[in-house]
């Protein structure tokens, strides 16, 4: 079998840290639109008409965009069990919050249409915001946290303990950079809108990419100064070998101001990540107000992946830092699952995972085109 194995152990681990983050942002891109358009539903919506051509251009995919945060966490799941038992028990009610809030999706989707009453309505829509905040802003406020670390610890037999409180993820640079998630979504839905709406309605929708736009630079910008000069970030001094057993506890890592910027200098290339941050969302306003609304939803989607990449690329190779015992922190080399079974798993997503983009684009492809008042009068299926 190892001869079947044409990829050794090292390469198998850094090819799932890059499937995780690329199902991580087909999950941002994916999902992110339609969170923002819930985000904006009352703003964008001045009335009931507009607000379902809102809902609308979203409501018959957006169950499947919401698959990829599915993947991501099977990918998590099965890549590095480690790093899926520490998060998903140590941020236990930051997870059940999420929930909560993905839950409120389906049911405002589905109920909002049931009766005509405007404080019915007035309800689900407000369901469908509370759907649309939450799931960016903790996001990014537990991206916010990863950066700082995650209060835990591993014992000797590799059991995890939480050792901070859900309130106490919400400081100051988490709570930045849940800003930055959900401005950043809000930026991506208003392009999405404007592309699939028209009139007054695609007017405010360019109003509202481009100051989201706008806000999650600025936001970007901030979160960036204060990741170089105002935090310490992780650093290796010992073990942790590329081929090293899945064992956290046989590195010794220590904390260093301006850590998280090592990757940068190591790998010049890698400035171009965040700097696609900026430019994609430049080129996504600039789009809008040319009218080129197909074009200004790529180059928004290359900001997001970007944004999310940047995290990535900061932190490799951890990913979970402990903030309570360094050396307790993940990292890509000692928390993932064996050779074969990454392997295995790498087998499967070659046949499949291009099945699911195919597929995707398929689906968007039939839906292109405007929703109008017309079409959601016409359609028995409209929400």
């Amino acid at each position: 079998m190892e001869k079947i194995m044409f990829l050794d152990y090292e390469t198998m681990r850094f090819i799932w840290w890059g499937l995780l983050g690329a199902l991580m942002i087909g999950f941002a891109i994916m999902d992110g639109f339609d969170m923002g358009i819930a985000a904006i539903l009352r703003w964008a919506g001045r009335n009931d008409t507009e607000r379902r051509i809102i809902i609308n251009t979203v409501g018959p995919v957006w169950e499947g965009n919401q698959a990829w945060l599915v993947l991501a966490a099977g990918a998590m799941f099965a890549a590095f069990p480690l790093l899926y038992a520490v998060t998903f028990s140590g941020l236990y009610v930051a997870m059940f919050l999420v929930l909560l809030a993905l839950i409120l999706r389906p049911v405002g989707f589905k109920f909002r249409s049931k009766l005509t009453n405007p404080r019915w309505r007035a309800l689900w829509d407000w369901a469908l915001i509370i759907g649309g905040v939450v799931p960016p802003l903790v996001f990014g406020v537990a991206l916010g946290n990863v950066l700082l670390g995650i209060p835990f610890h591993l014992d000797d037999d590799l059991r995890s303990f939480y050792d901070g409180s859900f309130f106490g993820l919400f400081t100051p640079f988490p709570l930045l950079c849940g800003l930055v998630s959900l401005s950043m979504v809000i930026m991506h839905g208003g392009v999405f809108l404007a592309l699939k709406t028209e009139g007054e309605l695609e007017v405010r929708a360019r109003r509202a990419a481009s100051v989201a736009a706008v806000v999650m630079l600025v936001l970007f910008s901030l979160a960036g100064v204060w990741v170089a000069f105002g935090m310490h970030g992780y650093v290796i001094t010992e073990g942790a070998g590329h081929f090293a057993p899945s064992n956290p506890l046989t590195k010794t890592v220590v904390l260093e101001k301006g850590a998280w910027l090592i990757n940068y200098g190591a790998y010049p290339w890698t400035i171009g990540v965040p700097v696609i941050a900026y430019l994609g969302a430049v080129m996504a306003v600039a789009f809008l107000h040319l009218g080129r609304a197909g074009w200004a939803w790529i180059a928004s989607a290359f900001s997001v992946a970007a944004v999310v990449g940047t995290f990535g690329v900061s932190t490799f190779p951890f990913i979970l830092p402990s903030g309570t015992d360094p050396r307790s922190s993940l990292t890509i080399w000692d928390s993932s699952s064996s050779h074969m079974t990454l392997f295995l798993m790498f087998l499967a997503t070659v046949v499949f995972l291009p099945l699911v983009i195919a597929y995707t684009g398929w689906v968007y492809r039939v839906l292109r085109g405007k929703v109008t008042a017309d079409d959601i009068t016409r359609s028995e299926s409209a929400y």
